[in-house]
Parts: structure tokens; sequence; C-alpha cells
């Protein structure tokens, strides 16, 4: 691969995905493109930037789901799900009775561990949410990973990653060597295919939102862009849930960090958002993540 190939494949992917590689990712991008390209019966890096040149719109797809991964499982990282069990949802509850309803949405639904995860913990809160209209929204730009989280079918160790074995015997069948959701928890989740640079204001606004290790390799107009317009769409009392590396503070005042409660940020005034510049938006950035996640 020669650096002006590199030079274009970098400017692509951000284009494409707003994933913002760095100088020295080249063996990254070979070791992800050279398979595609070789299946795709061409015959290096070479030519396939020259068909992605040409507009093809399917090699576009292609590429973008090689260079970027779906690493998620249940219950991951733990913490963000007991601040949802221990201190979100308890707020969330007092301040919507009178309404009975809430609005979840995971901007990084990939193949679904992390919203099914969400409505187990619902399901376990019982009868403090009986009567209630609960939804739960699962966005991902792939739409290969969107059937695999429609469908709720996972492998012996998919399910050993991070779900407690009660849970498992509680809301999974097993057909041989699979596992699949219960009916009743796959009904929770409405799975749509998005694009989070794009408008997103047609989704409503949300109780709380999980955006999940997906900022951590945008650039910071990138991230400026979509924590400004994520506070358009969240309730003024609501919750927002980051990934453990990723924050607001130094990028935008649209939200404010929980004290001792690690990824949870509530919303600031919702006018400073409006008041801020729009940013730089581009193609969507995909709703997983780079290898390294």
């Amino acid at each position: 691969m020669t650096p002006t190939e590199y030079e274009y494949l970098r400017k692509f992917l951000k284009d494409n995905s707003g994933l913002d590689l760095s100088a020295d990712k080249q063996y990254l991008i070979e070791s992800r493109l050279l398979p595609l390209a070789r299946k795709a019966g061409l015959s290096g890096i070479t030519e396939l930037v020259q068909k992605l040149q040409g507009g093809s719109r399917t090699l576009i797809t292609d590429v973008v789901e090689a260079m970027t991964t779906n690493e998620t499982f249940f219950f991951r990282d733990k913490v963000p799900f007991d601040h949802f069990r221990d201190h979100i949802m308890p707020e969330v509850i007092k301040a919507r009775a009178a309404r009975r309803s809430v609005r979840i949405w995971c901007a990084a639904g990939s193949t679904g561990q992390e919203p099914y995860s969400l409505a187990m913990c619902l399901k376990e809160m019982g009868a403090a949410l009986t009567g209630w209209r609960v939804e739960i929204i699962a966005t991902d730009l792939s739409q290969e990973v969107l059937e695999k989280a429609k469908a709720g079918v996972y492998s012996q160790f998919e399910v050993q990653r991070g779900l407690p074995i009660q849970m498992l015997v509680k809301y999974f069948k097993q057909t041989g060597e699979t596992w699949q959701i219960n009916p009743e928890l796959r009904a929770m989740i409405q799975h749509r295919q998005l694009n989070l640079l794009h408008d997103f204001a047609q989704l409503g606004t949300f109780d709380v939102i999980f955006c999940r290790n997906v900022l951590i390799y945008f650039d910071q107009d990138t991230k400026i862009n979509i924590f400004n317009r994520l506070a358009r769409q969240i309730e003024p009392d609501g919750f927002l849930v980051l990934g453990a590396a990723e924050t607001v503070v130094g990028l935008t005042d649209t939200f404010r960090p929980i004290p001792e409660r690690r990824g949870l940020y509530k919303p600031n005034d919702p006018r400073a958002a409006a008041a801020k510049p729009a940013g730089v938006v581009g193609a969507l950035p995909r709703m997983a993540v780079m290898a390294g996640r």
C-alpha cells in the first residue's frame, strides 16, 4: 500500500464511518482489507482503492464493515448496569410516576447484548414497573448486526461473557449449541439502522441514553457535535451513560458528570447546546467501533 493509497483510505474511512485513524495504522488497514480484496476478486489494495474511487456502493459498505468490529458482551463493564439499576431507574421511576413511561436509547446497540442487558435489568425490577410503558431503541449502522440482534441468538461463548447463570436460565432457551433470548425480552427492543452523524431528531427524546465506546475513536469536532445533538434528544432530568474511556469534560458544557458515578452524566440547560456551533457533520459513524474498544 502506497502512502497516497493510505491517505485516501484514511479520509475515506473518516468520511464514511467517522473513524479517525492515526498515521501509523497501515498494518490495520492491510490486515482487514487484503482479505476483503481477495474475496471480491481484486488483486490487492491498489485495485480496491480504484474501485472505491469509482463509487462502488457495495464495496464502500464492505470496507466500512471490515474496518469496524462489534466487540460487545452482556453487562459489559458491569458498573453502568449497576448505575442503571441502583441510581438511574429509581430516579426515573420517581420522576415519571405521573406518566408511567420511560424511553431508553442504546446508540451503539451492535449485536444486542447491551439493550438485552438493560431489558433484563428492567424485568428484574418486577412490580416497580407494572403498568409502565417501556421503550428501548437500539441503533447501529450495520444492518447485518441488527439482524443478529433482532434474532437474539447467541453462542455458548457469547452467553458466557458477562451473563450471570441465573439470568441465562431465566431468560434464554437453549437450542442445540445456541441460546435464544425469550420472545418477551426481544419484543422490548426496537432495532433501527442509524448513522450517528446524521440527524437523529426523528427518534424523539429519551430519559436515558447509553452511548458507550463509540466516540472514543472520533476527532474532537465530531465528538462535540454529537454531544451537542444528544443534549437536544435527552430530557432535562435525563441521564447520559458513556464508556469508561469517554468524557464530556473539556469538550462541551451541555452535560455535567455526576460525582462518584463514573461514566454517568446529566444534561445542563439545553439552550447551551443550541448556542454551540454545529461542528463538522460527516457520514455516519458505525454504531460499533474499531478493534481495540
